[in-house]
This record gives structure tokens, C-alpha cells and sequence, in this order.
């Protein structure tokens, strides 16, 4: 055979990976992170990396602002002002115009905020709230104490479900964007279409989707949303979460946590509640000021990053590590419980593994650190923003080197 016609060998998928990181537009991001050398990061969808402006934001936070300007810090420092400013920030990374978006409190609490507040606004008449089946588990105890305090009986459903449920008594439904366990998208445009013409609100949990695919909150009508921001946002653990108020309903939403920050004259110390207008009245004690600015600084990461070329990124990344995971992996080992569809995909791969706990140990002390989830479910986390194909050939090649024993 003459040396023109043999057989042309495929890329090896090292060979294919730094091809791909050799085109990404966002690889010059990860220098914008704290990384450690020889080990590949995929728990983002938990607790994302250390942005490297944050250190020194909050060293001159603590040792100037606190230390030296002390009280003058919340005017000239702009600590008053920093829920909605930092609002303002993450805004268009879930689609949605200024002036909706506030920061503070846990996920939990805005949770209680939103549901609660929905319900109110969807009036006499509506005493039922419908919650996924599948959500965290905070939500839906949020949603039977919800459930409780307005009168409103509470139906767990599949997100799927939920149209087929709908009734002229549905006052709200809670539902998550991204399933936390196995990485499923839900269908939010077609959901909360299906919400609105049941006269119902739709209000969303975005943890594991703000930061890693558009959203579309003001596009598709969405009532309130509700986020965290330690994982594709970045902003460290325990960072405060974010309310989305659609401002078709800001002049109506009434907080069940109405506190002396939401009030529409904080400082006047009256004993009569006043909600301040916009997406203010979603706020409720005073600011955590040194992780609200620790988010702050972390944002900075997102400046000049389109959520598209995130999404692009993300759904390459989680494709070729299903690609590597074929290609390593003994046959049968693992059984991959996240949708190959692109339209049902977030930004994690979930494999389901008989002794996932034992597997997941053993990878992290080789330097691939992901997650597991009882029973049997290995969690990979990939944030366009700092994690490259390298890092997805080399995941992936472990783990077949440990399932292999």
C-alpha cells in the first residue's frame, strides 16, 4: 500500500483537547482565577473558584473602609447601595433589565420571600402552590412552611407535570432550572407559558443555572426568581443570594420579611411600614457588607463575557467529557443520568456509579475534585470560565484508570 493511501490514525482525545482549548475565546478568563497546578477543579456547580481580584478587594474593604473610614464607609464607600448596585451586576447574566435584581440573605430566605409574595399577588380565590418533586431539599421544606402561613395546600409534582396540573386555584410554582442531582435543564419558557395562562405566577430557583446558560427572566415573563452566587458566579462560600422582582409586580409585592433596609425611609425610625419602591422592598436587614463586596469583586470576572459564549463553551465542554468518558471508561462501569439533548442540558455531567462514594475519594486525592451525591451519583461541574478541555480529557481519563481498579 503506497504511503498516500494508508489509513490516516484519528487525534488521540489529548490531541483533540488542545485543539479545542487552542480556539477557546474564553480561555484567557482563567488567568482571572486562583488555580492550583495539577488539579482539575469540576466542583463549580458547589462552590466556584477564587477570582483573584477578591483578596485584595477585601483587604482594602477591611483594613480602609472598616478601618480607617469606619461608619463614613456606608456613604462614601457606597455600602448602603451595594444590594442593588451588585443587583445591577448579575442582571444581565440572567437576563434581566436594571432595577429588578436585589442581593442579600441565603437562597432559603429569598426562597420564603418570593413564594410567599407570589401568592399574595395572585389574590382570593388561589390557595394552592405547586413545587418540584425533584428540587433541593430546602425548597421544598421552604414551600410547605410557605404552604402553612398562607392557607394553600402544597402539591410535589415532576416539572413535566405541572401543565397537565394547572387550575384556576393554583397560586403559584416553584420549580428549579437546573436539577441539581443529574444536570437536567427544565423547559422555563414553555413552563411559566403554560403558568401565566392559568392566571398562576411562576417564580424559579436558578442556583445551577445564573452563570452558566441565559436565562431569560424578562424575556419569558418570569413573576420572581431566585439565586445563590458562591457557584458559577463565583462569589465564595456563603455569598449572598439575589432576589428578581419583575417590575410588573414591584408595586404590588408585599414581603412576608418586611425589615427597617426595605422600608421607604429606613433612617425615619417609624413604627408604621412603608415598602421603599422597586426591587428595594425585597430587602430586610442590614447588608452583609464584607461578602456582599467579596461578590462585588468577583463579578469583575464577567466584564466583557457574553452568556452565550458561555453556553457554547459549557455544552462543548460537557460534550467532550461524555466523548472521553466513552473512550476511557470500562463498558458498563458508569451510566451517564444527564440528558444528551442540548436543549435539556445544564452545565454538570451526573454518572451514576455503584460505589460512586469510594470513587469520588479516590479521584479527588488524584487531583480531580467533583462531587457525589447519595446514593449512587458522581457530580462533574464544568464553568466555562476557568475549566478547558485539558482539564475534561484528564477528568475523564482518571476516573477510567479508578473505576478500572
Amino acid at each position: 500500500m503506497s504511503e498516500s493511501s494508508s489509513p490516516k490514525l484519528l487525534p488521540s482525545k489529548t490531541e483533540v483537547a488542545e485543539q479545542l482549548d487552542s480556539r477557546d475565546e474564553l480561555a484567557e478568563v482563567r488567568a482571572k482565577f486562583v488555580l492550583d497546578y495539577g488539579v482539575t477543579y469540576l466542583d463549580g456547580n458547589s462552590l466556584g473558584a477564587l477570582p483573584a481580584a477578591v483578596p485584595g478587594r477585601l483587604d482594602d474593604v477591611v483594613r480602609r473602609e472598616w478601618g480607617e473610614l469606619r461608619i463614613r464607609s456606608w456613604d462614601e464607600s457606597g455600602w448602603w447601595t451595594a444590594p442593588e448596585r451588585i443587583g445591577d451586576r448579575i442582571a444581565p447574566l440572567v437576563g434581566a433589565a436594571a432595577g429588578q435584581v436585589v442581593v442579600g440573605d441565603s437562597t432559603s430566605v429569598n426562597v420564603f420571600k418570593a413564594l410567599v409574595g407570589a401568592v399574595r399577588l395572585a389574590g382570593d380565590g388561589r390557595d394552592e402552590i405547586l413545587v418540584d418533586a425533584t428540587t433541593f431539599p430546602t425548597d421544598g421544606y421552604i414551600a410547605e412552611s410557605a404552604a402553612r402561613m398562607t392557607g394553600c395546600t402544597l402539591r410535589a409534582l415532576e416539572p413535566g407535570a405541572v401543565p397537565g396540573e394547572l387550575s384556576d386555584r393554583t397560586a403559584a410554582v416553584l420549580l428549579n432550572h437546573v436539577d441539581y442531582r443529574t444536570g437536567r435543564l427544565h423547559d422555563l419558557p414553555a413552563l411559566t407559558a403554560a403558568i401565566h395562562a392559568s392566571g398562576a405566577l411562576a417564580v424559579w430557583d436558578l442556583c445551577h443555572s445564573a452563570g452558566a446558560l441565559p436565562v431569560g427572566l424578562d424575556e419569558h415573563g418570569v413573576d420572581l426568581a431566585v439565586g445563590c452566587t458562591y457557584k458559577y458566579l463565583n462569589g465564595g462560600p456563603g455569598s449572598p443570594a439575589y432576589l428578581y422582582v419583575n417590575h410588573a409586580h414591584q408595586e404590588r409585592f408585599d414581603s412576608p420579611l418586611p425589615g427597617w433596609t426595605s422600608h421607604a425611609d429606613p433612617f425615619g425610625m417609624r413604627p408604621e411600614y412603608a415598602p421603599a419602591p422597586g426591587a428595594t422592598r425585597g430587602r430586610v436587614g442590614t447588608p452583609d457588607i464584607l461578602s456582599m463586596l467579596a461578590l462585588e469583586a468577583a463579578l469583575e470576572v464577567w466584564d466583557g463575557v457574553g452568556i452565550d459564549a458561555v453556553r457554547a463553551k459549557s455544552l462543548a465542554l460537557t460534550d467532550f467529557f461524555l466523548e472521553c468518558v466513552d473512550e476511557y471508561v470500562p463498558e458498563g462501569r458508569v451510566e451517564s443520568v444527564t440528558p444528551a439533548d442540548h436543549a435539556r442540558r445544564g452545565s454538570q455531567v451526573a454518572l451514576r456509579c455503584s460505589d460512586a462514594g469510594d470513587v469520588m475519594a479516590r479521584l479527588i486525592e488524584r487531583g480531580v475534585v467533583g462531587d457525589f451525591r447519595r446514593p449512587d451519583v458522581l457530580r462533574f461541574g464544568f464553568t466555562p470560565l476557568y475549566v478547558g478541555f485539558a482539564d475534561v480529557e484528564r477528568a475523564a481519563r482518571v476516573l477510567g484508570e479508578v473505576v478500572a481498579g
